[in-house]
């Protein structure tokens, strides 16, 4: 560990809603683990869930899950294993995967038992400091790398800022096309206008989708992200609060509805009218976790309409991958998702930014820790 300070700077979650900023030691280096020193981390609205609701049963934690920078010192087991060296840059997946279980063996370590946060498994910005080594997140100068950690090249050249959109990028791509199959000649539609939202738009293009239609609220944050939504692509969007939907979606498709629908809200009322729009055979993903459950479950109108539906869980490695590529090449102008960078100091900020609860809102914020 030459040259490595013996206490970095990190905004500590301490209670609901509040961020303090503390010295935190680092921890030292095992053969098998490894020191990041952050560059940037992208600003999630899974932060802004823990930030308000999961503290109670988590306690004290450093936020923060989609982190870019360097590795800053690790041990000669674990360069081995990641392919990678001292001084490389690299983008972090949030999951910590045990690699030897069938799911991690198949390539789908997203749903290892260990990456199970809420039943004591390990994942990156969602860990408590009290679980050692404690530098779990990435609204921090440095970061603890587990001997398990998943990491992506990020291109020479790409800005920090842009390559921390690569997870929300990710669900994007995994949700629109992996998984729900968009392609030439679709009309699809994304209810919800937050990052997975936007970036489902991007991936939509990217599949050839003919029309490409995004959903939101009469908020402020939601009039900048369906403003941004139709620079990225798409064609129309509804609000909702003020239109009809199920109206306005017959009137500009002729009545055809959509192909695939993708629900990024997770609100009962979301997953409601997810069924009521897609057509029959028609596909819906389900993006949005749903925080209680539901009172009604339209079985019928799914079997009626012989809908193929799917719930989703983040991202594999390929839809990484490919958000990467997307980034660097800036398809269809996705980096201009990534409106706002904010110093460690204003963390708590650039959470409430994020969430719409700032007077001025972002599409898509990053920490910069040394700013």
């Amino acid at each position: 560990m030459s040259g490595l300070p013996s206490h970095c700077l990190a905004a500590v979650m301490t209670a609901p809603g509040v961020t303090e900023i503390r010295p935190v030691p680092l921890p030292a280096v095992t053969p098998a683990s490894g020191i990041l020193k952050l560059e940037v981390c992208g600003v999630c609205g899974a932060d802004w869930n823990f930030y308000n609701h999961l503290f109670k049963a988590h306690g004290p934690m450093i936020l923060g899950h989609e982190a870019v920078g360097f590795i800053a010192a690790a041990g000669a087991d674990a360069l081995k294993r990641w392919g990678l060296k001292e001084g490389d840059r690299a983008a972090l997946e949030e999951y910590v995967p045990c690699g030897h279980c069938e799911f991690c063996r198949s390539g789908e370590f997203r749903h290892c038992a260990a990456t199970e946060w809420r039943r004591g498994g390990l994942r990156y910005g969602a860990t408590e400091i009290a679980v050692a080594p404690g530098l779990w997140g990435g609204f921090s100068q440095y970061q603890h790398l587990h001997p398990a950690t998943v990491f992506h090249r990020v291109p020479d050249g790409l800005e920090g800022r842009y390559a921390a959109l690569a997870l929300p990028a990710a669900n994007g791509i995994e949700w629109t096309y992996l998984q729900g199959k968009a392609g030439p000649g679709d009309t699809v539609v994304i209810q919800g206008a937050g990052q997975q939202g936007l970036s489902c738009v991007v991936a939509a293009k990217e599949a050839g989708a003919a029309r490409i239609i995004v959903t939101g609220r009469s908020t402020p944050s939601d009039r900048l992200r369906l403003a941004f939504a139709k620079e990225l692509g798409a064609e129309h969007t509804i609000d909702v609060e003020a239109e009809d939907l199920l109206e306005t979606l017959a009137d500009l498709t002729g009545g055809h509805m959509a192909d695939l629908v993708i629900d990024c809200t997770g609100s009962e009322s979301g997953v409601a009218a997810a069924f009521q729009i897609a057509r029959k055979c028609g596909r819906v993903i389900l993006g949005g976790q749903i925080k209680k459950k539901m009172n009604a479950f339209d079985v019928d109108r799914i079997i009626g309409n012989f809908l193929t539906v799917r719930g989703m869980r983040g991202h594999s490695y390929q839809a990484v991958e490919l958000a990467m590529q997307l980034i660097a090449r800036d398809a269809h102008g996705i980096r201009g998702m990534a409106s706002r960078v904010f110093g460690l100091a204003d963390t708590d900020l650039a959470i409430r930014a994020i969430a719409g609860q700032s007077a001025e809102p972002a599409l898509h914020c990053s920490v910069d820790p040394w700013s």
